[in-house]
């Protein structure tokens, strides 16, 4: 019998919306899945036929541990997405590399440990119109460790980056679009190269409100149909990345002041896909998964 690990995490398992539905179309398809924290030394890796990625959410303050194991595994088993996706897709300097094949992306700018957070911040403010910011880390996930400033608390800003900067993690200076409070996200989501479906995520960031201390921050999500604009910028991120149709990847786009949509962050590594708002969605990413593996599902087992 086939073997595939649902990597994820000892405090995400609870969380993770998407790994119950996972569990059974795996089930349907005659595969053993099974649900393994990418951190358990006691996990023997070469015994699955696949480890896919699914909600190992607490790498992003041990990045190097992570994909150290990243690598292990990788030498042990197929995994899935590979590890030069993970290694690129892991901090977000990604979106620079995106900006200068003239992508559409959320204007970034980047502050590292050793340069000054008062000048970038100056250089920042100068080209931004918005009245709001967003300060984040380079490496992150779930809004953790993410806040919204106003553009005129400069010492708030400049505290927030500064204790960033101090535990030697890069910054992301990002504007915050207006568009985000009345229509939310759109996260568009892919299986093997191709749009299943796509959800509406509402704003995850309160003016005024302190980061989240939890694995991740509130999410409000419903379904969503998507634009042709979005499709066809989706359909335009994907196009440039320099590897090989994914297994899965979501594209997170948000609207500027003209209303075009922009790249927020591209999550190819461990996102949430929502297979709750994707009918069959859990059943093709299954069936995509067996196709890597040179396999197919029973009968039965078709897409819906």
């Amino acid at each position: 019998m086939t073997a595939v690990a649902l990597v994820s995490a000892r405090a995400a398992r609870a969380l993770d919306e998407d790994l119950p539905l996972l569990l059974a179309a795996f089930t349907a398809a005659g595969v053993q899945a099974e649900i393994a924290d990418w951190d358990d030394e006691g996990v023997e890796w070469g015994r699955f036929d696949a480890a896919l990625l699914r909600s190992a959410w607490d790498y992003t303050e041990r990045l190097g541990e992570f994909l150290a194991w990243v690598e292990r595994t990788a030498a042990l088993t197929r995994l899935l997405n590979p590890p030069a996706v993970v290694r690129w897709n892991s901090d977000k300097h990604y979106l620079a590399e995106l900006a200068r094949q003239d992508l559409p992306i959320v204007p970034s700018r980047f502050c590292e440990p050793a340069e000054e957070p008062a000048a970038i911040l100056e250089e920042f403010l100068a080209r931004c119109a918005e009245e709001e910011l967003v300060v984040k880390p380079a490496v992150g996930a779930g809004s953790r460790d993410t806040r919204r400033h106003a553009r005129a608390a400069v010492p708030q800003i400049l505290e927030h980056m500064r204790t960033l900067l101090g535990a030697r993690r890069s910054v992301l200076l990002q504007p915050y679009l207006p568009s985000v409070d009345r229509d939310g996200e759109t996260a568009l989501i892919y299986i093997d190269g191709r749009l299943s479906h796509a959800i509406r995520k509402g704003p995850l960031l309160p003016r005024g409100v302190a980061a989240t201390a939890a694995l991740y921050a509130p999410e409000e999500i419903s379904t969503r149909a998507a634009g042709a604009d979005e499709r066809a910028v989706g359909a335009r991120i994907l196009a440039a990345l320099p590897f090989a149709p994914l297994l899965y990847a979501r594209v997170d786009l948000i609207r500027d002041a003209g209303g075009e949509p922009r790249l927020l962050e591209l999550e190819l590594t461990e996102p949430s896909l929502y297979f709750a708002h994707g009918a069959g969605s859990a059943e093709r990413l299954v069936r995509s998964t067996l196709a890597r593996l040179g396999q197919t599902a029973p009968p039965g087992c078709e897409l819906m």
